[in-house]
Protein backbone atom coordinates (compact mmCIF):
# COMPACT_ATOMS: atom_id res chain seq x y z
CA UNK A 1 0.00 0.00 0.00
CA UNK A 2 1.34 3.24 -1.18
CA UNK A 3 1.74 6.32 1.50
CA UNK A 4 -0.74 9.05 0.75
CA UNK A 5 1.06 11.32 3.79
CA UNK A 6 2.85 14.08 2.03
CA UNK A 7 6.67 14.34 1.95
CA UNK A 8 8.84 16.92 3.75
CA UNK A 9 10.82 18.93 1.60
CA UNK A 10 13.69 21.25 2.52
CA UNK A 11 15.14 23.27 -0.74
CA UNK A 12 18.09 25.24 -0.45
CA UNK A 13 16.93 28.61 -0.99
CA UNK A 14 19.86 30.19 -2.24
CA UNK A 15 19.80 27.89 -5.13
CA UNK A 16 16.11 26.33 -5.61
CA UNK A 17 17.06 22.81 -7.53
CA UNK A 18 19.25 22.01 -4.62
CA UNK A 19 17.02 19.55 -2.40
CA UNK A 20 18.27 19.31 0.78
CA UNK A 21 16.18 16.87 2.25
CA UNK A 22 13.29 15.14 1.48
CA UNK A 23 11.45 12.68 4.17
CA UNK A 24 8.15 11.19 4.64
CA UNK A 25 5.97 13.23 7.04
CA UNK A 26 5.17 10.81 9.79
CA UNK A 27 1.54 11.91 10.24
CA UNK A 28 -0.28 12.68 13.44
CA UNK A 29 -0.86 9.21 14.79
CA UNK A 30 2.91 8.95 14.58
CA UNK A 31 3.43 12.09 16.43
CA UNK A 32 1.30 11.24 19.00
CA UNK A 33 3.11 8.02 19.35
CA UNK A 34 6.28 10.03 20.03
CA UNK A 35 4.84 12.00 22.61
CA UNK A 36 3.43 8.72 24.30
CA UNK A 37 7.53 6.67 23.83
CA UNK A 38 8.58 9.74 25.62
CA UNK A 39 6.43 10.25 28.39
CA UNK A 40 7.24 6.59 28.96
CA UNK A 41 10.92 7.82 29.01
CA UNK A 42 10.86 10.52 31.19
CA UNK A 43 10.83 9.12 34.49
CA UNK A 44 14.02 7.30 34.26
CA UNK A 45 15.62 10.28 32.72
CA UNK A 46 14.45 12.44 35.99
CA UNK A 47 15.42 9.77 38.16
CA UNK A 48 18.75 9.53 36.88
CA UNK A 49 19.71 12.59 38.69
CA UNK A 50 21.46 16.00 38.53
CA UNK A 51 24.83 15.01 37.78
CA UNK A 52 23.41 12.53 34.65
CA UNK A 53 21.83 15.43 33.24
CA UNK A 54 24.05 17.95 33.61
CA UNK A 55 26.97 15.63 32.47
CA UNK A 56 24.52 14.93 29.43
CA UNK A 57 24.10 18.68 28.49
CA UNK A 58 27.51 19.32 28.80
CA UNK A 59 28.53 16.37 26.69
CA UNK A 60 25.92 17.35 23.93
CA UNK A 61 27.74 21.04 23.66
CA UNK A 62 30.74 19.27 23.44
CA UNK A 63 29.57 17.11 20.28
CA UNK A 64 27.83 20.70 18.87
CA UNK A 65 31.25 22.87 18.99
CA UNK A 66 33.02 19.54 17.82
CA UNK A 67 30.67 19.44 14.57
CA UNK A 68 30.55 23.95 14.37
CA UNK A 69 31.94 23.96 10.61
CA UNK A 70 29.81 21.28 9.55
CA UNK A 71 26.54 22.63 11.19
CA UNK A 72 27.38 26.03 10.06
CA UNK A 73 27.31 24.86 6.12
CA UNK A 74 24.29 23.02 7.10
CA UNK A 75 22.42 26.37 7.96
CA UNK A 76 24.10 28.11 5.77
CA UNK A 77 22.74 25.61 2.63
CA UNK A 78 18.85 24.76 4.13
CA UNK A 79 18.14 28.43 5.04
CA UNK A 80 20.08 30.47 3.61
CA UNK A 81 22.05 32.00 6.49
CA UNK A 82 24.85 33.55 6.00
CA UNK A 83 27.86 31.90 6.90
CA UNK A 84 29.03 34.54 9.99
CA UNK A 85 25.71 34.57 11.66
CA UNK A 86 25.54 30.66 10.94
CA UNK A 87 28.91 30.48 12.96
CA UNK A 88 28.01 32.28 15.52
CA UNK A 89 24.14 30.86 15.97
CA UNK A 90 25.99 27.50 16.39
CA UNK A 91 28.73 29.45 18.83
CA UNK A 92 25.32 30.50 20.89
CA UNK A 93 24.00 26.88 20.45
CA UNK A 94 27.06 25.35 22.19
CA UNK A 95 26.83 28.16 24.93
CA UNK A 96 23.25 27.58 25.90
CA UNK A 97 23.71 24.16 26.31
CA UNK A 98 26.67 25.11 28.31
CA UNK A 99 24.57 27.45 30.58
CA UNK A 100 21.74 25.24 31.14
CA UNK A 101 24.17 22.19 32.11
CA UNK A 102 24.51 23.60 34.87
CA UNK A 103 20.62 23.84 35.88
CA UNK A 104 20.01 20.31 37.13
CA UNK A 105 22.13 22.05 40.07
CA UNK A 106 19.73 25.10 40.84
CA UNK A 107 17.97 24.57 44.37
CA UNK A 108 14.38 23.28 43.28
CA UNK A 109 12.74 24.27 46.11
CA UNK A 110 12.70 26.37 49.83
CA UNK A 111 12.34 24.97 53.26
CA UNK A 112 10.15 27.27 55.28
CA UNK A 113 8.46 27.59 58.81
CA UNK A 114 5.01 26.32 59.50
CA UNK A 115 2.77 29.14 60.88
CA UNK A 116 2.29 27.13 64.18
CA UNK A 117 3.55 23.82 65.76
CA UNK A 118 6.32 21.41 64.50
CA UNK A 119 7.19 20.53 61.31
CA UNK A 120 8.03 21.43 58.08
CA UNK A 121 6.65 23.10 54.97
CA UNK A 122 8.50 22.73 51.45
CA UNK A 123 8.11 24.19 48.32
CA UNK A 124 9.89 22.00 45.43
CA UNK A 125 9.90 22.71 41.26
CA UNK A 126 9.05 19.60 39.68
CA UNK A 127 9.10 18.54 35.58
CA UNK A 128 5.90 18.33 33.60
CA UNK A 129 6.23 15.25 31.51
CA UNK A 130 7.26 16.08 27.93
CA UNK A 131 7.83 19.11 26.60
CA UNK A 132 5.94 19.68 23.60
CA UNK A 133 8.19 22.65 21.29
CA UNK A 134 7.07 23.92 17.60
CA UNK A 135 9.99 25.76 16.23
CA UNK A 136 10.69 28.32 12.71
CA UNK A 137 13.37 27.60 10.79
CA UNK A 138 15.41 31.07 10.50
CA UNK A 139 17.57 29.57 14.21
CA UNK A 140 17.16 26.50 13.41
CA UNK A 141 20.12 25.23 16.16
CA UNK A 142 19.52 28.26 18.71
CA UNK A 143 15.91 28.24 18.74
CA UNK A 144 15.22 24.69 19.32
CA UNK A 145 18.13 24.29 21.87
CA UNK A 146 17.00 27.52 23.90
CA UNK A 147 13.72 25.32 24.03
CA UNK A 148 15.05 21.88 24.79
CA UNK A 149 18.14 22.19 26.94
CA UNK A 150 15.96 23.89 29.87
CA UNK A 151 13.22 21.37 29.35
CA UNK A 152 15.80 18.44 29.56
CA UNK A 153 18.02 20.19 32.27
CA UNK A 154 14.52 20.30 34.52
CA UNK A 155 13.99 16.68 34.03
CA UNK A 156 11.39 16.68 31.28
CA UNK A 157 11.41 14.29 27.94
CA UNK A 158 11.16 16.25 24.97
CA UNK A 159 9.30 15.88 21.26
CA UNK A 160 10.53 18.63 18.89
CA UNK A 161 8.46 19.58 15.58
CA UNK A 162 10.74 21.79 13.48
CA UNK A 163 9.19 23.81 10.53
CA UNK A 164 9.70 21.89 6.85
CA UNK A 165 12.24 24.27 5.98
CA UNK A 166 14.69 23.42 8.71
CA UNK A 167 14.46 19.59 8.72
CA UNK A 168 17.97 18.54 7.58
CA UNK A 169 18.96 20.93 10.59
CA UNK A 170 16.95 19.72 13.38
CA UNK A 171 17.48 15.77 12.16
CA UNK A 172 21.23 16.68 12.60
CA UNK A 173 20.59 17.83 15.93
CA UNK A 174 18.87 15.02 16.95
CA UNK A 175 21.81 12.44 15.60
CA UNK A 176 23.80 14.45 18.08
CA UNK A 177 21.49 14.57 21.08
CA UNK A 178 20.72 10.74 20.26
CA UNK A 179 24.48 9.68 21.35
CA UNK A 180 24.36 11.11 24.33
CA UNK A 181 20.95 10.63 25.79
CA UNK A 182 19.18 7.57 26.66
CA UNK A 183 16.33 6.49 24.02
CA UNK A 184 13.15 8.47 23.34
CA UNK A 185 14.25 11.42 25.93
CA UNK A 186 14.02 13.64 22.57
CA UNK A 187 12.41 12.76 19.47
CA UNK A 188 12.25 14.81 16.37
CA UNK A 189 9.17 14.80 14.22
CA UNK A 190 9.33 16.14 10.81
CA UNK A 191 6.30 17.48 9.25
CA UNK A 192 3.77 20.43 8.72
CA UNK A 193 -0.01 21.34 10.71
CA UNK A 194 -0.76 17.92 11.21
CA UNK A 195 2.15 16.63 13.13
CA UNK A 196 2.68 20.05 14.78
CA UNK A 197 -1.15 19.79 16.21
CA UNK A 198 -0.75 16.01 17.56
CA UNK A 199 2.24 17.11 19.47
CA UNK A 200 0.93 20.08 20.92
CA UNK A 201 -2.46 18.07 21.75
CA UNK A 202 -0.60 15.19 23.57
CA UNK A 203 2.67 17.09 25.43
CA UNK A 204 2.42 17.98 28.88
CA UNK A 205 3.91 21.61 28.33
CA UNK A 206 4.01 23.13 25.21
CA UNK A 207 6.44 26.26 23.96
CA UNK A 208 5.57 27.32 20.12
CA UNK A 209 7.74 30.31 18.10
CA UNK A 210 6.54 31.27 14.78
CA UNK A 211 3.59 33.12 13.15
CA UNK A 212 1.16 35.00 15.12
CA UNK A 213 -2.09 33.81 13.50
CA UNK A 214 -0.28 30.17 14.35
CA UNK A 215 0.76 30.87 17.61
CA UNK A 216 -2.76 32.39 18.98
CA UNK A 217 -4.18 29.04 17.65
CA UNK A 218 -1.90 27.43 19.62
CA UNK A 219 -2.67 29.03 22.29
CA UNK A 220 -6.05 28.13 22.41
CA UNK A 221 -5.66 24.66 21.70
CA UNK A 222 -3.66 24.51 24.42
CA UNK A 223 -5.03 26.53 26.86
CA UNK A 224 -8.20 24.91 26.76
CA UNK A 225 -6.39 21.22 27.84
CA UNK A 226 -5.35 23.48 31.07
CA UNK A 227 -1.89 22.70 29.92
CA UNK A 228 1.11 25.35 30.18
CA UNK A 229 1.73 27.21 27.07
CA UNK A 230 4.62 30.06 26.24
CA UNK A 231 4.67 31.28 22.35
CA UNK A 232 6.85 33.57 20.69
CA UNK A 233 5.06 35.37 17.86
CA UNK A 234 5.69 38.63 15.56
CA UNK A 235 7.46 41.96 15.83
CA UNK A 236 6.95 45.12 13.77
CA UNK A 237 10.33 46.32 15.93
CA UNK A 238 10.73 50.34 15.90
CA UNK A 239 14.35 51.80 16.06
CA UNK A 240 13.59 55.49 17.31
CA UNK A 241 16.71 58.05 16.55
CA UNK A 242 17.00 61.38 18.32
CA UNK A 243 18.65 64.25 16.93
CA UNK A 244 21.38 63.66 19.57
CA UNK A 245 22.09 60.19 18.60
CA UNK A 246 25.41 59.78 16.22
CA UNK A 247 23.68 59.39 13.21
CA UNK A 248 26.38 57.15 11.25
CA UNK A 249 26.49 54.96 14.41
CA UNK A 250 22.91 54.51 14.26
CA UNK A 251 22.28 53.98 10.69
CA UNK A 252 24.73 51.60 10.79
CA UNK A 253 23.01 49.50 13.74
CA UNK A 254 19.33 50.07 12.03
CA UNK A 255 20.78 48.85 8.41
CA UNK A 256 22.37 45.89 10.33
CA UNK A 257 19.04 45.12 11.99
CA UNK A 258 16.84 45.38 8.76
CA UNK A 259 19.32 43.60 6.11
CA UNK A 260 20.86 41.12 8.37
CA UNK A 261 20.03 37.68 7.72
CA UNK A 262 17.29 39.37 5.16
CA UNK A 263 15.11 40.75 7.68
CA UNK A 264 14.39 37.64 9.04
CA UNK A 265 14.86 37.66 12.52
CA UNK A 266 11.55 38.44 14.80
CA UNK A 267 13.87 41.01 16.42
CA UNK A 268 14.64 42.74 13.02
CA UNK A 269 13.75 46.83 12.86
CA UNK A 270 11.24 47.16 10.31
CA UNK A 271 9.87 51.12 10.85
CA UNK A 272 12.31 53.91 11.58
CA UNK A 273 11.35 56.56 13.42
CA UNK A 274 13.82 60.22 13.33
CA UNK A 275 12.96 62.81 15.51
CA UNK A 276 12.53 66.40 14.59
CA UNK A 277 15.95 67.55 13.01
CA UNK A 278 17.56 63.70 12.66
CA UNK A 279 14.92 63.21 10.02
CA UNK A 280 16.71 64.35 7.01
CA UNK A 281 20.58 63.33 8.16
CA UNK A 282 19.62 60.00 9.12
CA UNK A 283 17.54 59.31 6.07
CA UNK A 284 20.48 60.22 3.74
CA UNK A 285 23.20 57.87 6.34
CA UNK A 286 20.81 55.21 6.32
CA UNK A 287 20.05 54.55 2.51
CA UNK A 288 23.50 54.95 1.96
CA UNK A 289 24.36 52.05 4.79
CA UNK A 290 21.76 49.99 3.26
CA UNK A 291 23.27 50.47 -0.36
CA UNK A 292 26.31 49.40 0.72
CA UNK A 293 25.06 45.72 2.39
CA UNK A 294 26.31 42.91 1.15
CA UNK A 295 23.74 41.31 -0.77
CA UNK A 296 24.47 37.76 -1.84
CA UNK A 297 25.38 33.82 -1.82
CA UNK A 298 24.85 33.44 1.58
CA UNK A 299 28.58 30.64 1.81
CA UNK A 300 29.93 33.74 1.56
CA UNK A 301 31.82 34.83 4.07
CA UNK A 302 31.24 38.52 3.45
CA UNK A 303 27.64 38.45 2.85
CA UNK A 304 24.77 39.72 5.09
CA UNK A 305 22.05 39.54 3.59
CA UNK A 306 21.20 35.98 2.01
CA UNK A 307 18.07 34.59 0.15
CA UNK A 308 14.50 34.67 1.29
CA UNK A 309 13.54 31.75 2.75
CA UNK A 310 10.90 30.39 -0.45
CA UNK A 311 9.41 32.61 -3.32
CA UNK A 312 6.59 32.95 -1.91
CA UNK A 313 8.14 35.18 1.23
CA UNK A 314 10.08 36.84 -1.42
CA UNK A 315 6.56 38.06 -3.10
CA UNK A 316 5.53 38.88 -0.03
CA UNK A 317 8.40 41.16 0.48
CA UNK A 318 8.23 42.76 -2.86
CA UNK A 319 4.61 43.22 -2.86
CA UNK A 320 4.83 45.31 0.43
CA UNK A 321 6.96 47.99 -0.61
CA UNK A 322 5.12 47.92 -4.30
CA UNK A 323 4.09 51.56 -4.91
CA UNK A 324 6.20 53.13 -2.50
CA UNK A 325 8.88 55.50 -2.31
CA UNK A 326 12.02 53.62 -2.16
CA UNK A 327 14.71 55.62 -0.87
CA UNK A 328 17.02 52.67 -1.13
CA UNK A 329 16.48 49.20 -2.50
CA UNK A 330 12.97 48.18 -3.92
CA UNK A 331 14.18 45.63 -6.60
CA UNK A 332 14.78 42.09 -6.72
CA UNK A 333 18.08 40.97 -8.05
CA UNK A 334 17.89 38.80 -11.56
CA UNK A 335 19.17 35.13 -11.26
CA UNK A 336 18.55 31.93 -9.30
CA UNK A 337 17.88 32.46 -5.59
CA UNK A 338 14.85 33.95 -3.67
CA UNK A 339 16.89 37.49 -2.98
CA UNK A 340 15.62 40.94 -2.27
CA UNK A 341 17.41 44.12 -1.93
CA UNK A 342 17.42 46.04 1.59
CA UNK A 343 14.71 48.84 1.19
CA UNK A 344 14.29 51.70 3.13
CA UNK A 345 10.58 53.26 2.18
CA UNK A 346 9.37 56.65 3.13
CA UNK A 347 6.20 58.28 2.92
CA UNK A 348 4.28 55.25 4.09
CA UNK A 349 0.76 56.14 4.17
CA UNK A 350 -0.45 55.61 8.09
CA UNK A 351 -2.80 52.44 7.28
CA UNK A 352 0.21 50.60 4.64
CA UNK A 353 0.02 47.18 5.60
CA UNK A 354 4.11 47.84 6.22
CA UNK A 355 3.55 49.76 9.62
CA UNK A 356 0.60 47.02 10.84
CA UNK A 357 1.74 43.67 9.60
CA UNK A 358 5.11 41.54 10.02
CA UNK A 359 6.54 41.33 6.07
CA UNK A 360 9.50 39.32 7.60
CA UNK A 361 11.67 40.49 5.47
CA UNK A 362 14.52 43.43 4.49
CA UNK A 363 12.16 46.28 4.00
CA UNK A 364 11.25 49.10 6.83
CA UNK A 365 9.51 52.48 6.38
CA UNK A 366 11.14 55.62 7.56
CA UNK A 367 8.63 57.80 10.13
CA UNK A 368 8.84 61.45 11.18
CA UNK A 369 7.80 62.42 14.43
CA UNK A 370 8.40 65.57 15.94
CA UNK A 371 9.44 64.87 19.55
CA UNK A 372 10.22 61.60 21.32
CA UNK A 373 6.45 61.43 23.18
CA UNK A 374 5.13 61.28 19.62
CA UNK A 375 7.66 58.88 18.10
CA UNK A 376 7.11 56.23 21.65
CA UNK A 377 3.12 56.95 20.89
CA UNK A 378 3.80 56.01 17.30
CA UNK A 379 5.60 52.58 18.15
CA UNK A 380 3.47 51.94 20.23
CA UNK A 381 0.38 51.96 17.92
CA UNK A 382 0.85 48.59 16.66
CA UNK A 383 -0.24 45.30 18.18
CA UNK A 384 3.54 43.76 18.16
CA UNK A 385 5.29 44.92 21.13
CA UNK A 386 8.88 43.09 21.54
CA UNK A 387 11.77 45.17 20.71
CA UNK A 388 12.62 48.69 20.34
CA UNK A 389 15.81 50.08 20.05
CA UNK A 390 16.36 53.41 21.05
CA UNK A 391 19.35 56.05 20.08
CA UNK A 392 20.36 58.94 21.80
CA UNK A 393 23.34 60.34 24.05
CA UNK A 394 20.71 61.81 26.19
CA UNK A 395 20.20 59.70 29.65
CA UNK A 396 16.59 61.26 30.61
CA UNK A 397 15.43 60.77 26.94
CA UNK A 398 16.87 56.60 27.24
CA UNK A 399 15.09 56.42 31.00
CA UNK A 400 11.88 58.09 29.45
CA UNK A 401 11.46 55.56 26.66
CA UNK A 402 12.65 52.12 29.05
CA UNK A 403 9.08 53.71 31.40
CA UNK A 404 7.04 54.31 28.07
CA UNK A 405 7.86 51.98 25.50
CA UNK A 406 4.76 49.05 25.50
CA UNK A 407 7.57 46.44 24.53
CA UNK A 408 9.59 43.65 26.60
CA UNK A 409 12.63 44.29 25.60
CA UNK A 410 14.30 47.90 25.28
CA UNK A 411 17.53 48.53 23.34
CA UNK A 412 19.67 51.70 23.86
CA UNK A 413 21.97 52.28 21.58
CA UNK A 414 22.28 48.84 19.85
CA UNK A 415 20.46 47.23 17.13
CA UNK A 416 16.79 45.76 17.67
CA UNK A 417 18.11 42.37 16.74
CA UNK A 418 20.15 40.42 19.35
CA UNK A 419 19.12 38.25 21.99
CA UNK A 420 21.12 37.67 25.10
CA UNK A 421 20.16 33.77 26.16
CA UNK A 422 20.71 33.81 29.54
CA UNK A 423 17.98 36.96 29.68
CA UNK A 424 14.57 36.49 29.96
CA UNK A 425 13.27 36.58 26.26
CA UNK A 426 9.61 38.11 25.15
CA UNK A 427 7.28 41.21 24.03
CA UNK A 428 3.69 42.47 24.98
CA UNK A 429 0.12 42.30 23.35
CA UNK A 430 0.49 40.19 20.32
CA UNK A 431 4.53 39.22 20.42
CA UNK A 432 4.43 36.79 23.30
CA UNK A 433 1.67 34.67 25.42
CA UNK A 434 2.85 33.21 28.74
CA UNK A 435 5.95 32.86 30.70
CA UNK A 436 9.16 34.27 29.42
CA UNK A 437 11.64 31.86 27.42
CA UNK A 438 15.41 31.63 27.75
CA UNK A 439 17.73 32.26 31.51
CA UNK A 440 15.67 31.05 34.60
CA UNK A 441 12.43 31.84 33.74
CA UNK A 442 13.50 29.02 31.27
CA UNK A 443 13.19 26.80 33.98
CA UNK A 444 10.60 27.75 36.10
CA UNK A 445 8.41 27.29 32.89
CA UNK A 446 9.18 23.96 31.84
CA UNK A 447 8.13 22.90 35.79
CA UNK A 448 5.12 23.05 37.90
CA UNK A 449 5.68 24.06 41.75
CA UNK A 450 4.32 22.03 44.45
CA UNK A 451 3.84 22.94 47.77
CA UNK A 452 4.44 20.19 50.86
CA UNK A 453 3.53 19.97 54.32
CA UNK A 454 5.15 17.40 56.81
CA UNK A 455 3.87 17.06 60.22
CA UNK A 456 4.96 14.72 62.90
CA UNK A 457 3.35 11.09 63.36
Amino acid sequence: MTSTLTPVVSRNPADPSDVVVEVAAPGAFAAADAVERARAAQPGWLLGGAAARSAALSSIAAAIEAAADELAALAVREVGKPLTEARAEVARTVAIWRYYAQAPYEPAGAVHEPAAGAGLLLTRRRPHGVAGLVTPWNFPFAIPSWKAAPALAAGNAVVLKPAPEATACAQRLAEILHRVLPEQVFTVVPGGAAEGNAVISAADVVSFTGSTAVGQAVVRAVTERGVPVQAEMGGLNAAIVLPDADVERAAAHIAAAIAGYAGQKCTATSRVIAVGAAYDPLREALAEALRTVPVGDPADPATVCGPLISEQARGQVSGAWEGLSAVAGGTVPDGSGWYAVPTLAAGVPSDHRLLREEVFGPVAALLAADDLAEAVRVTNSVPYGLVTSVHTADLDAALYGLDQLDTGMIRINAPSSGVDFHLPFGGAKSSSHGPREQGRAALEFYTAGRTYTLTPS
